[in-house]
Formats: structure tokens, C-alpha cells, sequence
């Protein structure tokens, strides 16, 4: 037991430093999603459009999507945490997008802690020590 008391001490005198850092970032779409992960990950079956970008002609709405995703970033660089997260993400819309029948999300935006950001080039993530989120919001559509 006192051999276990200093290193009881050392990590309630770190863990709240270490779980504090919170540093919300913004990271290129595009490199991840042109990544072979991606690429893997995702397949084919359901396009994506981030923002505004422009899409094909709607035949059907399924209506807005909102994902919320976690993953462990212990020992994982803030990049390589963050593009993980976002692919996780990436295929719970896709998984939804299927399930509901469409083909398409679209109007993809960041909504980390709910502060909601629309861009076609980037996306935002969270990293602390032990975890990285990303939060996503789409539109699930069946598409011409």
C-alpha cells in the first residue's frame, strides 16, 4: 500500500490537467476524404457535399442528420485523431443515408458543441489528451 500511494497522488494531480485541453481545430476535408481510409471506409453508394458545394437535382428529402462521434487520442497525434473521428462520422451518415434510402447527404456541416459551422474545405474537431469528437449535421437526400 505505500508503495501505491505516491503513484495514486501523481495521477489525481494529472488527470485534471490531462482531460482539460480542448483544443478545437479546423482540418481539410478533402485530405481525408481522398485518403485511402476514406476511400475504404466509405466506398460508394452515397455521395457527400460539405456546405454549400453544389449537387444534383433533389427527388427526395429523408431529413437532417446529426452525428456525434468520440474516439480514443492517447498517443495519437491531434491530425491523426481528429481525421479518425471524422471518418467514423463520415460513415454513420452514410450508414443513416442507406438506412433511409437515400443516396446523398448534403449541407454537411461542423456542429461541435453545438455551435454549428458550414464550410465546403474544412471541418472541426475537438482534441484533448485522451479524446477527440467531431460532430456533424447533414441532409439526407435521394438524389438524380
Amino acid at each position: 500500500m505505500k508503495n501505491t500511494l505516491p503513484i495514486l497522488v501523481a495521477c489525481l494531480l494529472l488527470a485534471p490537467s490531462a482531460s482539460a485541453r480542448d483544443s478545437i481545430g479546423d482540418y481539410w476535408i478533402n485530405e481525408v476524404m481522398t485518403s485511402n481510409s476514406a476511400k475504404t471506409a466509405l466506398g460508394s453508394g452515397v455521395l457527400f457535399f460539405f456546405g454549400d458545394e453544389p449537387h444534383g437535382e433533389v427527388v427526395r428529402s429523408m431529413g437532417e442528420i446529426k452525428t456525434s462521434k468520440k474516439t480514443n487520442a492517447l498517443g495519437k497525434s491531434d491530425q491523426e485523431a481528429c481525421h479518425w473521428v471524422f471518418l467514423s462520422a463520415m460513415k454513420e451518415l452514410k450508414a443513416h443515408a442507406l438506412k433511409r434510402g437515400g443516396n446523398a447527404v448534403v449541407n454537411i456541416r461542423s456542429n461541435y458543441k453545438n455551435k454549428t459551422t458550414s464550410s465546403s474545405e474544412t471541418f472541426k474537431c475537438g482534441a484533448g489528451t485522451l479524446v477527440a469528437g467531431v460532430a456533424l449535421i447533414g441532409t439526407i437526400i435521394k438524389m438524380e
